[in-house]
């Protein structure tokens, strides 16, 4: 690990974040573990940041603007996945079993802060592949790539074909537990242990935090950067407004214009658009459920 650096007057990285503490990647390379002034900290993973040496460690001035930020929100906290991401890539499997209505929360929330999304779809070694890919036909039917992998069983494979969609980019990658997102990150990033070495040693901490977001450089020019986020229970999305979410979930808004009232719900009023699709069967049946489901959750 490159020593600190005495002054830090150009914008630095943060690079992991646990709670307040956050390590910041200078323009040198080296990490510094800083804190934010006040008992608060706005500054996620990927933030760049105005920060200040103090002894061995850093304090955060200021996060500069970002260009988008990718977050979830219930009625009791936000939680922030990572700022500044040119794209996002939900890692789901044939088993388990995945939950629909999470992965379409995801890509709502994408839409919202205008960052472009792929599906991985794993373990196409598995009898269970079948059903997993006819749950993501109607993805596939409005414009979401799905890559169908088996991260495990075909890593050269995965590496070939993962390589040139990750290059020049900064990518997060979310997915629950057991789809093989930890998989996909030590695929793709070689030296994976060495940099999480790295922000232990910046956090003075002998081990990985599983717990937070991690950013990962794919290649020595620090063009290219995987950033992995925990997995998650539930994906609350009530930073976006009721009447925004037809218009984030492509199958949806594609038939919202041909409504009789501009106010439609979609839901019961006489002339939607979206119902008689439903009914001619342009809209999958699992997607209008989910579209129901959010709804009466930013309704209430």
């Amino acid at each position: 690990m490159p020593s600190s650096p005495s002054s830090a007057e150009a914008p630095g990285r943060v690079v992991s974040g646990h709670g307040r503490r956050l390590v910041v990647e200078a323009g040198d390379g080296s990490r510094v573990l800083c804190h934010t002034r006040g008992k608060r900290s706005d500054a996620v993973v990927g933030d760049r940041v105005r920060w200040q040496a103090s002894g061995d460690e850093g304090v955060i001035d200021e996060v500069l603007p970002r260009a988008n930020l990718l977050y979830r929100q219930d009625d009791w906290k936000t939680k922030a996945f990572a700022a500044n991401i040119d794209q996002l890539l939900v890692v789901v499997a044939a088993e388990p079993v995945f939950s629909e209505s999470q992965l379409a929360r995801a890509l709502i929330a994408a839409a919202e802060a205008g960052i472009g999304a792929r599906i991985v779809l794993n373990k196409r070694d598995l009898p269970a592949f079948a059903a997993a890919q006819v749950r993501l036909a109607p993805y596939l039917g409005f414009g979401v790539e799905v890559l169908a992998m088996a991260l495990q069983k075909e890593p050269d494979d995965a590496r070939a074909r993962l390589a040139p969609l990750l290059t020049d980019r900064a990518t997060l990658v979310l997915g629950p537990s057991g789809a093989g997102k930890s998989t996909l990150v030590n695929l793709m990033v070689a030296d994976a242990k060495a940099q999480i070495g790295e922000i232990s040693q910046a956090l003075n901490t002998g081990r990985h935090t599983t717990t937070a977001t991690q950013w990962y450089w794919l290649d020595d020019t620090r063009s290219a950067a995987l950033i992995d986020s925990p997995g998650f229970q539930e994906f609350g999305l009530r930073h976006i407004e009721a009447g925004r979410l037809a218009a984030l979930m492509p199958d949806i808004g594609a038939h919202a214009s041909a409504c009789r009232f501009y106010n439609c719900s979609h839901l019961h009023e006489p002339g939607c658009g979206v119902l008689a699709a439903l009914t001619r069967g342009e809209i999958a049946e699992s997607r209008y459920r989910i579209y129901r489901e959010i709804l009466a959750e930013l309704s209430a």
